[in-house]
């Protein structure tokens, strides 16, 4: 491991102590900008920025002038944040780690970051994305081990929090890309419920998948910022999941479990062991009958979407795309439309025999490895999302929460909740993360 480089930092320290008023937005924006300066050339985990700091350095007086007394500022007063650069921001032009032409690509603010910066935050830049959060890998590393992927797409967010750059990042997920990052990097990711972060302003990938979700070094920080982006939050509902029993745990059943490799498997037997043995019950649920299949129509769905979002920009500048990203597109325009709503109706039918299955199981969250195994070496490739992809595919809400090492390299432990139970899975999880030794 890299020590000087895995620094992650709390979210909800960093705002208790900002909004107390020390240190100073000056300082802290100084902080920031020389940890980027000294780290980033070796992570790459932000698009370059000419002038960040005089950017930033206004930005906080602004703030400041706004909110003269920090201790009523709102909650993320001063934070500084990243941004998946397929996520538009004023003032800052968006590459989706792409050749083409800003200006192409450009739009309105997106919703998400809209409510960071009403929340006070600070955009400290565009992190760096696979291109269109597909599977072409940008440059960054993993913090713990920079001859290993961080993972994708959302690489440079994930890396961003993991070195301890900024204490919070937005990434998006279409397949896997939050909960696997995550796990890569030793973080906490969170995945809303579809549909519950808003989309206006993010560069689609496969609508009917992608969501905003957010990484931090812990689960209070999740807590802290999850309900300031979800629409629609219930702090009543989170305050009595997390004053109710500890949850019954599920862990699916059939094939499903046998496509993470055995390091990844013997890993997940040891986290259950270790919860088992902090008094919470562990059973098996039949959820995922034949996940062959819902993997098959996952792709259906996703390819066909993709394709339609690029169908423009790919008919004109189709030469600059890369070579993984042009041959998603193509493979998305041979799926015939009436394919793509033959899958859709399908996922219905499916999530009705989910929630049913569910419900009868008398399980509260469902637990599974975060990926595959730890990271792999090399850069050439983001990892293998499937242990994220039928969660997706149902659009159910996820977090990968840090739970142990394989060869020196992180691991993550995925815990889904119910479709909009959000707020019972940030809640509930923390059982999880006491019991994990987090």
């Amino acid at each position: 491991m890299e020590e000087a480089l895995v620094r992650p930092r709390s979210l909800a320290g960093e705002a208790a102590r900002l909004r107390s008023g020390g240190p100073g937005l000056s300082a802290h924006v100084d902080r920031l900008c020389a940890r980027i300066e000294q780290l980033d050339p070796l992570l790459h985990a932000f698009v370059p920025e000419p002038g960040r700091p005089e950017r930033l350095h206004a930005e906080a007086r602004a703030l400041a002038a706004r909110h003269p007394d920090p201790a009523t500022a709102p909650p993320l007063y001063g934070v500084a944040v990243g941004i998946k650069d397929i996520v538009h921001v004023d003032g800052l032009p968006t590459h989706a780690g792409s050749a083409l032409p800003p200006g192409v690509l450009a739009g309105p603010q997106a919703a998400v970051v809209d409510r960071l910066r009403a929340a006070g935050a600070l955009v400290a830049g565009k992190t760096v994305t696979a291109e269109f959060a597909g599977s072409a890998p940008g440059p960054t590393r993993n913090p713990h081990h920079p001859g290993h992927t961080p993972g994708g797409s959302s690489s440079g967010s994930v890396a961003a929090v993991a070195a301890g750059l900024v204490p919070l990042a937005v990434g998006t997920q279409t397949g896997g890309s939050v909960i696997r990052p995550a796990a890569y990097c030793g973080v906490v990711g969170f995945r809303s419920t579809h549909g519950r972060i808003p989309l206006a302003g993010v560069i689609p990938n496969a609508p009917s998948f992608d969501t905003p979700g957010l990484f931090t070094a812990d689960l209070a920080g999740a807590a802290l910022a999850a309900p300031l982006l979800c629409d629609g939050w219930r702090p009543d509902v989170a305050a009595e999941a997390a004053a109710a029993a500890p949850p019954v745990l599920g862990v699916p059943a059939g094939p499903y479990l046998e496509r993470a490799r055995p390091e990844a498997r013997q890993a997940f037997e040891r986290q259950l062991s270790r919860l088992a043995a902090a008094g919470l019950t562990v059973r098996q649920v039949e959820l995922l009958p034949d996940v062959g299949e819902l993997l098959r129509q996952f792709q259906t769905i996703n390819r066909f979407e993709q394709a339609r979002t690029h169908a423009d920009w790919f008919e004109r500048f189709g030469a600059l795309y890369r070579p993984e990203t042009a041959s998603g597109i193509r493979r998305g325009q041979a799926v015939r439309p009436e394919d793509h709503d033959t899958a859709l109706r399908v996922r219905e039918h499916a999530r009705a025999r989910l929630a049913d299955a569910w419900a009868a199981s008398g399980a509260d969250l469902v637990l599974a490895p975060a990926a595959t195994g730890p990271a792999p070496a090399g850069l050439g490739s983001t990892g293998d999302p499937v242990m994220s992809l039928p969660w997706s595919y149902f659009g159910l809400p996820a977090l990968s929460l840090p739970a142990g090492t394989a060869a020196g390299l992180p691991l993550g432990l995925q815990v889904v909740g119910a479709a909009g139970a959000d707020e019972q899975l940030l809640a509930r999880a923390a059982f999880l993360e006491q019991a994990l030794g987090g």
